[in-house]
């Protein structure tokens, strides 16, 4: 008999369980790397919607950077050998003001949005909450840029596109966050999270590449290019993506052992119980991801299915519960400022980059993915060091800590050079990224699956709405802030920046002092439950 080829091999080492794992990982992955890649063409285009050009004879054009300009007056007017070569209405002296409102609109939807967006998503299927979402999405970000096509300059126009734009988008992240966590239980959340958490900066680099391929020729297909991809993202949602292990009887739908209950039935262990290195015996979900690895064979006989207890652990939980989750409030409130200082990278860097460096949109688009290089890395290294710690909160402030002087340097050494720009936008991508990282999905699951819900798995929807809520709003000021300010100088930005980063770290302390005083090793989920 013929050796199995070493493909297959590998294909057959692997259980049934694990590459519907593996599968969900990554189409929810690149589910949502799509919806970041329709938000970035904006902060690619800004440099567009308001330039110079120089006459260089008839019919021929060269253009100029808006920001070779800035260094003059704000309230600059063309010479007799320059033509004024903006997009109306983003043509005129508070263009920075405009830009940040488009900004403002689009994140202060987004916000109030999320609110209501988990609460819906708990009721609904996920799979076709998401779909509706995704379609959408990519038919208004598509709108916007037929802006270009159809020569349209009404401000109000881009503004509702941008507030209807925001509302669908908050379908997004309640849905994929759910679905993950259903499929993967608390072993090693961080480093699962962390590594998943990546799209956000692939979807920003790939964003930027998409839009500033472009920008400088016909920035209408910066946003229509994206918005297709989000709607054939949403196709995709539609014929693939399993809400829950169990519609397809996997066996992580065990995950609800020692009374808790999917609706219909509980399960018990009734024999097999895993144990660590230690001969410590493992939490239950982790127990659940060693179900089927091909190691732990779980037999019928060792499950007892019993009917289940009138459903009253499946129904959905209100907002007040949600809150009075140990931790919430606090994660909720730290994440309104550092997402506000994500938001204003992922919102206003090229154009600072265009600014501080001479480059022209494309250029600086491209540069600007290095802050989300760094994110990557950022949101992997907090998910490892908080697992290895099992201190959520102690791993956030640290990176806040570090954001904050970081963030200084930046403003100081970026005027120094393309090279010195270069090395500090991977550093602050890593330190801005890594607790904003953390927060969205580790510690959002964490408090989603909280001991004090009792097996309740329908709070999760409701929890991560609550948080990235609470934090698109800070997304939206810091912005809004950003256009406000940077008339008055980049460096008033930083100082904002800066200001936030270190009351993100304030609204910590309490969480960091419980985790750093409880002996011996424990999560933060774990402190905050004997408080209760």
């Amino acid at each position: 008999m013929a050796p199995l080829p070493p493909g297959i091999r590998f294909i057959v080492s692997f259980s049934r369980d694990q590459w519907y794992r593996a599968f969900i990982f990554i189409l929810t992955f690149l589910l949502y790397a799509s919806f970041h890649l329709s938000r970035k063409p904006i902060s690619i285009v800004k440099g567009e919607l308001h330039r110079y050009c120089t006459t260089l004879h008839e019919g021929q054009v060269e253009f100029s950077s808006w920001s070779q300009k800035a260094s003059g007056s704000l309230h600059h007017q063309p010479a007799d050998n320059e033509t004024d070569c903006s997009w109306a209405p983003f043509d005129q002296d508070n263009y920075q003001q405009l830009l940040g409102a488009l900004d403002y609109s689009f994140l202060c939807a987004y916000a109030i949005g999320m609110y209501l967006s988990g609460i819906i998503g708990e009721r609904l299927p996920i799979r076709y909450y998401l779909t509706f979402g995704m379609l959408a999405s990519g038919a208004f970000t598509a709108l916007f840029g037929l802006g270009y096509f159809y020569n349209i300059h009404s401000f109000g126009f881009y503004v509702v596109t941008q507030i209807i734009n925001g509302l669908v988008q908050t379908t997004g992240w309640p849905s994929v966050v759910t679905c993950l966590s259903n499929w993967f239980g608390k072993g090693r959340r961080g480093l699962i999270m962390g590594v998943w958490n990546s799209h956000t900066s692939v979807g920003n680099i790939l964003g930027s590449l998409i839009a500033g391929y472009w920008v400088s020729t016909c920035w209408g297909l910066s946003f229509i290019v994206p918005g297709v991809i989000v709607a054939a993202m949403g196709i995709v949602c539609f014929l693939f993506l399993i809400e829950h292990p169990k519609d397809i009887a996997c066996s992580s739908s065990l995950a609800v052992l020692k009374g808790c209950e999917n609706g219909t039935h509980r399960f018990r262990l009734q024999k097999q119980v895993f144990t660590d290195n230690k001969n410590k015996p493992l939490d239950p979900e982790m127990q659940c991801l060693l179900l089927s690895d091909g190691k732990h064979p779980v037999h019928q006989n060792h499950v007892i299915v019993l009917p289940a207890d009138g459903g009253s652990s499946t129904a959905a939980i209100s907002f007040t519960g949600a809150l009075r989750i140990p931790g919430v409030i606090e994660f909720s409130l730290c994440l309104l400022f550092a997402k506000l200082v994500s938001y204003t990278f992922l919102f206003w860097l090229p154009l600072y980059i265009t600014n501080v460096d001479h480059l022209d949109a494309r250029q600086a688009g491209e540069l600007s993915t290095l802050f989300d290089v760094g994110g990557i890395f950022g949101g992997i290294l907090a998910g490892v060091i908080s697992d290895r710690l099992e201190k959520r909160a102690s791993t956030c402030g640290l990176m806040l800590l570090l954001a904050a002087p970081t963030l200084y340097i930046f403003s100081t050494i970026s005027k120094m050079g393309l090279e010195a720009t270069i090395a500090m936008l991977l550093l602050s991508g890593a330190l801005v990224s890594g607790p904003y990282a953390l927060i969205t999905t580790a510690v959002s699951a964490d408090l989603g699956t909280h001991k004090s819900l009792k097996g309740n798995s329908h709070a999760l929807a409701t929890v991560t709405a609550i948080i990235d809520g609470t934090g698109s709003v800070g997304a939206a000021l810091g912005p809004l802030l950003a256009g406000l300010l940077s008339p008055s100088g980049w460096n008033n930005v930083f100082y904002m920046l800066m200001f936030a980063d270190a009351c993100a770290l304030l609204f910590l302390i309490r969480l960091i002092h419980k985790e750093l005083s409880c002996p011996g090793s424990a999560t933060a989920d774990q402190v905050l439950f004997k408080e209760h």
